[in-house]
């Protein structure tokens, strides 16, 4: 924006009324700000300053410009500020979108504690299970797991977590405990929103094609029927890792646990990222537990 430039010169020599003082006060050469005014004064076409050898007063067209120009500078010099003190103060809404369940678990309280930390900060977050349009509902990240589609969106992986596969004590005494991938084919699978479990096979992912009595887009109904003893599931470690615990879902075949599957802050690539948003994501990559 070239009709900027000697803006912020010209000013400060007619606030302190000469060349060396206005070098004093934007810390640079008195040469460097004579040719910076001479550029502007160029630039309008009419002489802002009077030049003698004692002193600098301002010209009609001087006064007129100053009177203008003065309260303009002072305002983009406040809207600098406004925005550098976003890096250390931040302020504002953030809207997102997460997955029903993880984010009901992990970053509905991890946004609490944000919140809590930053009291400029606030929120409004969509939990859903379908990929929603971030761009034309104006949101400003995407919380997704897993496999991303392509698209012209910008991602930063935040963790990864862990797939379990699972059954109640229950079902393995009626059913038996697979030993092998392959025998999963003999057993009563329960069906995710995918029809495919992933597994790790000498160090390769390997998407193994399922079915089952019961399918279900919900990792808490799946938690729910293994529990039950209506046949294995798979599912993230927080679905499950407290009934692991407490014996009441066995995993089997733990050697081959995906561990890879990322978990996505997902922006509009059309956007500049604002400071508020990279450090909501920093945030959560720092507090979000890998193994989930």
């Amino acid at each position: 924006m070239k009709y900027l430039e000697g803006i912020a010169e010209f000013c400060a020599v007619a606030e302190v009324g000469n060349f060396t003082g206005a070098a004093n006060k934007l810390d640079t050469s008195v040469a460097q700000i004579s040719r910076k005014v001479a550029s502007l004064e160029k630039q309008l076409g009419v002489k802002l300053l009077q030049r003698t050898t004692r002193s600098v007063s301002l010209t009609e067209a001087g006064t007129l410009y100053f009177e203008q120009a003065l309260p303009a500078l002072k305002a983009l010099e406040n809207a600098q500020l406004s925005v550098s003190a976003l890096q250390t103060s931040p302020q504002g809404l953030i809207k997102l979108t997460a997955p029903v369940a993880f984010g009901e678990a992990f970053i509905a309280p991890l946004l609490n504690t944000f919140m809590q930390k930053y009291s400029g900060i606030s929120v409004q977050c969509t939990f859903s299970n379908e990929k929603l349009d971030i761009v034309d509902l104006g949101l400003d990240l995407a919380i997704r797991i897993g496999k991303l589609e392509d698209s012209t969106l910008v991602a930063k992986k935040i963790a990864t977590r862990h797939l379990f596969v699972c059954g109640s004590k229950a079902y393995f005494e009626e059913h038996g405990q697979p030993q092998t991938i392959d025998e999963l084919k003999h057993h009563s699978l329960l069906v995710g929103s995918q029809p495919y479990w992933r597994f790790m096979v000498d160090k390769e992912i390997q998407s193994i094609s399922v079915q089952g009595r019961a399918r279900y887009n919900s990792g808490n109904a799946l938690r729910s029927a293994a529990l039950a003893g209506l046949g294995l599931a798979q599912l993230p470690g927080f679905y499950v890792r407290d009934a692991l615990a407490s014996g009441e879902l066995i995993e089997v075949f733990p050697e081959y646990k995906d561990k890879q599957e990322a978990i996505w802050a997902v922006f509009p690539s059309n956007r500049n990222v604002a400071p508020k948003i990279r450090l909501l994501v920093d945030f959560l990559a720092q507090h979000i537990v890998s193994d989930s």
